[in-house]
């Protein structure tokens, strides 16, 4: 990876910045769920500096110690009371805005498809159409939200498109990582996001993109 460009990660650093800073404003600036963050984001900033996520043999692969965590802590988070009542008092503006982060999220693995470290089938030029979440989130948020032109069943429905986006993109990554299971990107496997600072967006960025389309879902549904 010392071949890549330092404006990539830079970039990408300043995204990973970015989600933090909608995240605390969509929580109201909670410390407790601040610090819970930058402790997760330091300790798998350690792990991945450490080369851990790089070692692909073995079943199940160690990849899974990053996306395992978030996605066990989010079925917690809507199982219990104490989750579902610290969702109520996120700010659905705040997490519609957060989608934005998508877009510097798709310039960046395009540069790192230019760069031969993920294939393209990962990209907007492949089967990556996440960009448009995240071109589109700035137009929700005004006229959802601000002017309130647009009905709650379409931000609900925004939310479902973009949800499966996501899973789409979440989904191929894994398909083209050189796992056993591997089946797609067999041109360039995708070996990026096992070296920091990319190992955030899956460990990161993906899990609170997920979160706050859900959170959005249900509470828009309840109408909140």
């Amino acid at each position: 990876m010392e071949h890549l460009p330092n404006y990539i990660s830079i970039i990408f650093i300043l995204t990973v910045l970015l989600t933090l800073l909608l995240l605390s404003g969509a929580t109201h600036y909670s410390k407790t769920i601040i610090m819970v963050t930058l402790a997760w984001l330091v300790l798998q900033s350690i792990i991945g500096l450490s080369g851990f996520y790089t070692v692909v043999i073995g079943t199940p692969p160690r990849f899974m110690l990053l996306l395992a965590p978030p996605v066990v802590f989010i079925i917690i988070l809507f199982a219990t009371n104490n989750g579902r009542m610290a969702m109520n008092g996120f700010d659905i503006k705040t997490l519609t805005l957060l989608h934005i982060v998508r877009i510097p999220v798709e310039l960046v693995l395009y540069g790192l498809f230019l760069h031969k470290v993920i294939p393209q089938v990962m990209t907007f030029e492949g089967r990556n159409f996440d960009i448009l979440c995240g071109i589109s989130a700035p137009f929700i948020y005004y006229f959802g939200f601000v002017r309130k032109v647009i009905s709650r069943k379409v931000i609900v429905a925004w939310n479902v498109i973009c949800l499966l986006l996501l899973v789409n993109i979440i989904i191929t990554a894994v398909l083209s990582a050189p796992f056993a299971f591997q089946r797609l990107g067999f041109e360039q496997p995708s070996i990026a996001l096992f070296y920091f600072p990319f190992i955030l967006l899956p460990g990161f960025i993906v899990p609170i993109v997920l979160y706050a389309h859900l959170v959005s879902i249900k509470r828009l549904l309840r109408g909140s």
